[in-house]
């Protein structure tokens, strides 16, 4: 009997598994993405509040985070075997004393002397608050080392500052009085962008206003009109000054003809304390005019008026406002940048003060 017939499974398997072509019908229309949402007009929605922050717990903050970095930094001297003598100081007690009809520091019986010149450090009998401020400045440091940085004495470097014009301006070499005359270019810089002249554009119907109905231009305006009203009738007589920035010019412009003429002899002719701080304060702030009427107003050289107490008290917190107007009004709109806008305005006030103590004095002099 035969056997039956099979088929090889390869050959059926080939077969079965063989796909059918279909080709499917759709009657659905295609979309394109939307990629631009239509949004809805009208006014911009409200500013970001910012969180309110605890400044103590700031300021816990930055202290532990400076510990951590002193930390490290002696770990780091240690490995790498450096002298530990610069991490003491060599003092004990920092005193004022008057000797020979000046004011000098000193720090036991050392006296405190110019870093470049090595000249003892003399201040006149009516700065005490400056010799005192001084005093407790270097009374602060903790090691030798602090001392050869100048942020660690700041009031201690403006000083300087001021004996190397004194220094200069009494010379008689050629070319004497040349940090007079460099303090004078670069101060008259500022006129033509002095901050206190650069004003905002004419408000739009969604820009932020104060309580007082007020936009940024109008504050602006109306602080700078007390400030040149002042300057120009006690300071500065017979001269106009105009704002350098004004609606949407992206240019300052300059000041009319002999504007510049007047305020450079007024310059030239403060003394070293004066030009010092004067320099002092048109850095921080970057206004020359806003600088001019803080050195007025604490100095107490003829450059002070004597009808000044008529009028406001220009003090520190009054001039930085003036200074930081726009940037306050952006803060209140928008927020504050931790560790940026905060160290800035302290920054400002610490500047101003020192030339507060610098210009300042009692009138009583040797």
């Amino acid at each position: 009997m035969r056997p039956t017939t099979q088929l090889p499974l390869r050959t059926v398997s080939r077969t079965i598994s063989t796909p059918i072509h279909t080709r499917p019908l759709h009657a659905t229309t295609y979309k394109a993405a939307n990629v631009a949402p239509v949004l809805g007009t009208g006014p911009p929605p409200e500013p970001p509040t910012p969180a309110v922050r605890n400044m103590n717990e700031r300021i816990e903050r930055r202290r532990k985070q400076a510990e951590l970095l002193k930390q490290a930094k002696v770990i780091r001297n240690a490995k790498d075997g450096k002298t530990t003598a610069l991490r003491k100081r060599f003092w004990k007690e920092v005193s004022v004393q008057e000797v020979d009809g000046a004011l000098q520091i000193h720090l036991d019986a050392r006296p405190l002397r110019h870093p470049q010149t090595k000249e003892v450090i003399r201040l006149p009998l009516s700065k005490p608050n400056l010799a005192f401020a001084i005093a407790l400045e270097w009374d602060t440091l903790t090691s030798s080392l602090q001392a050869t940085k100048q942020h660690f004495i700041p009031l201690t470097s403006l000083v300087c500052r001021a004996l190397d014009i004194e220094r200069d301006d009494a010379s008689s070499a050629p070319g004497a009085a040349k940090i007079r005359n460099e303090i004078t270019t670069s101060v008259l810089r500022y006129l033509d962008t002095d901050s206190l002249l650069c004003w905002a554009p004419p408000a739009g119907e969604h820009d932020l206003r104060n309580d007082a109905g007020e936009s940024l231009r109008d504050v602006q305006k109306r602080t700078t009109d007390e400030i040149v009203s002042f300057m120009t009738t006690h300071v500065w007589p017979g001269i106009k000054l105009e704002p350098v920035l004004d609606g949407d010019a992206i240019m300052p412009r300059k000041q009319e003809d002999g504007v510049r003429e007047v305020v450079q002899g007024w310059v030239s002719g403060l003394s070293p304390w004066e030009m010092a701080g004067l320099e002092r304060a048109v850095l921080a702030g970057k206004s020359l005019v806003a600088a001019a009427r803080f050195i007025t107003e604490w100095s107490e050289g003829p450059v002070r008026k004597p009808n000044l107490s008529s009028h406001v008290q220009f003090g520190v917190e009054e001039a930085a406002k003036t200074v930081s107007l726009e940037v306050d009004w952006q803060v209140t709109q928008w927020g504050e940048v931790e560790d940026t806008h905060d160290v800035n305005n302290e920054d400002v006030r610490r500047q101003l003060g020192s030339v507060v103590l610098l210009v300042s004095g009692t009138g009583k002099h040797a």
